[in-house]
């Protein structure tokens, strides 16, 4: 008589982190078949919370854990933006329950499962060349866990630009681009040499500027190495105007 799904599974709930979600992949490399694993879910021994994924009865998803998890199935998975500042104590507006920026390599669905609990917007715009190192402005949060990668105040900075005029209101980012001090300069002189987006490269030089920021001279150097137009304009969604002058 073969070994019951059970008795496996009883000796892999010391390796279940609480409030992790376990992926069917996850479970047969641990020796579960996919027909056990139904079967564990028939039996109540785990929860089904979509297409190959799973928790255990009773549990609630944690965010770092199920960002872990996401990350297993989109390349490039991070947190970034407006939310990376505010993990990494960039702050303007406190609300009461922000949506999670992520970003990502390739275009994708965020699951229903993560986002009936984590309310999140995820976008696979490539802000930079493929000449930069994938690791350049990401990295874990102090004291965090090492697979959700958050992008550093000066990745995060260039992708709250591209998001201006695509719901993100142009005021909020020049108080968090003002309120970003401590920005590390060679990286975001790197970050900026691979900048691909015009739009994103004239918004940070001319915040930059208006704002005397010590980066300024690095803004308008790549603004310019850039080039386009002699203006790059735009209306927001909400109505606003853009009007991007090349630097001259």
């Amino acid at each position: 008589m073969g070994i019951s799904p059970s008795f496996l599974f009883r000796g892999l709930l010391p390796e279940v982190p609480r409030g992790s979600p376990m992926l069917t992949t996850w479970l047969q490399a641990r020796g579960l078949t996919a027909k056990q694993v139904s079967r564990l879910a028939q039996d109540g021994w785990l929860e089904r919370l979509g297409h190959g994924v799973y928790i255990l009865p009773g549990d609630q998803l944690g965010r770092d854990a199920s960002l872990a998890r996401l990350a297993e199935l989109i390349p490039g998975l991070h947190v970034g933006g407006k939310t990376a500042l505010a993990w990494r104590g960039v702050r303007h507006n406190l609300a009461v329950r922000d949506r999670l920026n992520l970003w990502g390599d390739k275009s994708a669905s965020l699951p229903t499962w993560f986002t009936a609990v984590f309310p999140a917007d995820y976008q696979a715009t490539h802000l930079f060349d493929p000449g930069l190192r994938a690791d350049v402005g990401l990295a874990p949060l102090p004291g965090g866990r090492s697979d959700v990668l958050v992008s550093t105040p000066e990745r995060a900075l260039l992708e709250l630009l591209s998001d201006v005029g695509k719901g993100q209101e142009l005021e909020e980012a020049r108080h968090l681009i003002e309120s970003a001090r401590s920005l590390r300069q060679p990286v975001l002189e790197e970050l900026l040499a691979h900048l691909k987006r015009i739009k994103v490269a004239r918004l940070a030089h001319a915040l930059a500027e208006e704002l005397g920021l010590s980066w300024a001279g690095l803004a308008r150097k790549h603004s310019e190495r850039l080039g386009g137009g002699s203006r790059w304009v735009s209306t927001t969604k909400s109505g606003e105007r853009l009007n991007l002058k090349r630097p001259t």
